[in-house]
């Protein structure tokens, strides 16, 4: 097992060995030389492959854990929603059209599984891609087989002959083997696939990646953990009210300079302050507090007590 966070060599290059990428002037002559032979040989790779089909660059965690794929070993991806770690899943679909075998994409939800299925039907072709859920069952003998969990665990359970020739299983939203209700689903499905089976864990970023990862080495043997922190899509927080959604934080205003001193017998401003908490450099949106104010004046105050 190992575990990558930092960069690898820049990306692949149709130039011969003595091309040159950004950071190669810091290199010494021999690893100049060695860095351009990984490029090159990264080009006439299936990892190279795939690249040129895309529209835009993989991020330094995204090729670390393509590269881990088609070097043999599972990998356990954990990385903010929208940084794109599903690029690793659909890598692991391209690796395995490419060597005649089949690959299952596995979700929590049928939502998420329907979503996937028209995703990937359009790129490969409707002939290649199937789906498997409680309610559907479309072309599900194809090489890519869009699934939900609980339908890959009643496969294993069952020896299914739709298991013959699998090579690669993804695992969107891994992190559900820790739902107290749902998660020994994904414990059975890990620990009961097939050896040979490369795993694509994905997950959100959690706090115990290393020992998440340090299990399944233990359960599907040599798998690496890239972890990615980086968020390329902002995360906004928002409140809804009545029917209007609003900003939880604001600019550059703090709540200690819009919020008054807690005030015992408004109930409304002692929620917001409660809810919130206070110190600088914590902005909350004024005008929320103004409507949590006033919500706190009209609500609370016409709240009918215990005795009726």
């Amino acid at each position: 097992m190992s575990t990558n966070t930092g960069p690898f060599p820049s990306g692949p290059s149709s130039s011969g060995p003595s091309s040159t990428a950004p950071g190669d002037d810091e290199l010494s002559p021999a690893e100049r030389y060695r860095a351009s032979a990984e490029r090159r040989a990264e080009a006439a790779s299936d990892l190279g492959a795939f690249i040129r089909t895309l529209d835009f660059e993989l991020d330094d965690f995204q090729k670390q854990a393509c590269r881990s794929l088609q070097d043999g070993r599972g990998v356990l991806v954990a990385a903010p929603t929208g940084a794109g770690k599903t690029i690793v899943g659909e890598f692991a679909i391209y690796l395995a059209l490419q060597r005649g075998l089949k690959a299952f994409y596995t979700t929590p939800i049928k939502a998420l599984s329907n979503q996937k299925f028209t995703e990937l039907a359009g790129k490969y072709g409707a002939d290649k891609v199937g789906l498997l859920t409680g309610d559907t069952s479309i072309n599900g003998d194809a090489p890519v087989v869009v699934m939900t969990t609980e339908v890959l665990r009643n496969m294993l359970y069952a020896d299914s002959a739709t298991l013959d020739d699998l090579g690669y299983v993804v695992m969107d939203e891994v992190h559900y083997l820790a739902d107290r209700f749902r998660g020994a689903v994904w414990e059975e499905v890990i620990i009961h696939l097939p050896s040979e089976v490369q795993v694509v864990s994905l997950s959100a970023t959690v706090s115990n990646a290393e020992e998440f990862g340090a299990w399944l080495d233990t359960v599907r043997g040599d798998t690496d953990i890239i972890v990615s922190e980086h968020r390329p899509v902002p995360l906004w927080q928002h409140v809804m009210v009545g029917r209007q959604i609003m900003d939880l934080f604001a600019g550059e205003t703090t709540f200690d300079e819009i919020a008054p001193p807690v005030d015992a017998d408004d109930p409304g401003q002692a929620l917001v302050q409660s809810n919130t908490g206070t110190g600088r450099g914590f902005d909350v949106n004024p005008d929320l507090l103004a409507v949590a104010r006033s919500e706190g004046q009209q609500g609370f105050r016409s709240r009918p007590g215990p005795g009726g």
